[in-house]
């Protein structure tokens, strides 16, 4: 973007030089990207994994939407599965609850929880009120939102715990304090994941976004595509086909509204970088800081090229088999240039901070 809204730095006492295995990965492929983590990363990837069997912590994404909050986590599932630790999405959380408030209305279990266990300036009926009529601009209670994560971690087992979607504004930043204590997790370590990407890199990551319409992973045509792409001859169009390990899904499709890019949700971005700032400044709570792009002058003293995002171009034969050339991606951002990193980069920085986080050396 020519005039960012915000100036995108890079702190880069939060990175560590890679170590060099003389190899190239295929980050396009599940089996390239399972040698690169553990080529890479295998130790903390061992760490964690014992640790995830015998202790739980808490981890709150922070990130400006678009930032790639749902690819990270799908990386992680990715290397560790999904039984070590559960993922909650507060905006999924509401909109599920909405549908079930509306359908029960005060005789729905959710109600009768919250009667039990809400506490707040707003009367009850006030609170759920404003459930319904949420925006973007308008968010529910914090204190109701509280009641409704409390129920939905009371149905698991108890597990390390990644939200995301809390805390959303600045409000919420002190209640996720003492979040642990609230959902009884009193001796567990806690911790902000904040992710930092230029606005350019959110700008494209919007406008090209597709989703798989079964599990909701998201990937990019251009610039993040998944290990099979179709040609539909008849639509002249190419496909995505979600390879996410146990996903059935097909055909990968765009959300209507991305193609007008992040000038739409300006406002909210903004916001989360406030509340990225506070946090960030809060004392007594670890903090992970990755960072989904590195200057392009210093970019390969971190990582290789390899681990860094390409443009896809695409070509087609008669039989509609696809061909896929390539091109390192330069993002302009103001006066700067800089490398985008793959999200299996950015994943390797989220272990390696995790890990040390919790204990690793």
């Amino acid at each position: 973007m020519k005039n960012p809204w915000y100036s995108y730095k890079v702190d880069y006492k939060w990175l560590k030089t890679s170590q060099k295995t003389g190899k190239t990965y295929d980050l396009d492929s599940v089996a390239g990207r399972r040698t690169y983590y553990q080529e890479k990363i295998g130790k903390e990837i061992e760490y964690l994994r014992e640790y995830f069997k015998k202790q739980t912590f808490l981890g709150y994404w922070l990130a400006p939407k678009q930032s790639g909050k749902g690819t990270f986590m799908n990386g992680l599932k990715e290397i560790f599965g999904t039984d070590l630790f559960t993922h909650i999405s507060v905006g999924d959380l509401v909109r599920k609850i909405d549908i079930e408030f509306k359908e029960g209305g005060k005789k729905s279990d959710i109600y009768k929880y919250a009667l039990q266990h809400y506490r707040g300036d707003m009367h009850i009926d006030g609170a759920f009120e404003a459930l319904s009529g949420r925006s973007t601009e308008k968010l529910v209670p914090t204190e109701l939102v509280m009641v409704f994560l409390r129920r939905e971690i009371e149905k698991y087992d108890k597990k390390s715990l990644f939200i995301d979607g809390f805390p959303r504004n600045l409000d919420q930043v002190s209640y996720a304090l003492y979040f642990r204590e609230l959902v009884n997790y009193r001796q567990d370590p806690d911790v902000f994941i904040l992710i930092n990407a230029p606005l350019t890199v959110l700008d494209e990551r919007m406008k090209q976004r597709l989703v798989c319409p079964v599990c909701g992973n998201s990937r990019s045509l251009t610039l993040l595509p998944t290990e099979k792409i179709e040609y539909d001859q008849k639509e002249d169009k190419y496909f995505l086909i979600c390879d996410l390990p146990g996903c059935t899904g097909g055909r990968m499709i765009a959300k209507e509204g991305d193609n007008l890019g992040i000038e739409t949700i300006k406002s909210r971005i903004l916001i989360d970088i406030e509340v990225m700032n506070r946090a960030r400044n809060l004392y007594g709570i670890p903090k992970i800081e990755l960072y989904n792009a590195l200057e392009q002058e210093k970019t390969l003293d971190y990582v290789d090229e390899y681990e860094c995002t390409s443009e896809c171009v695409y070509a087609h034969d008669t039989k509609g088999n696809v061909t896929i050339s390539k091109k390192l991606w330069l993002v302009e951002e103001g006066k700067n240039n800089y490398n985008s990193l793959l999200p299996p980069a950015v994943i390797t920085q989220l272990v390696k901070q995790l890990a040390k986080v919790l204990g690793y050396e």
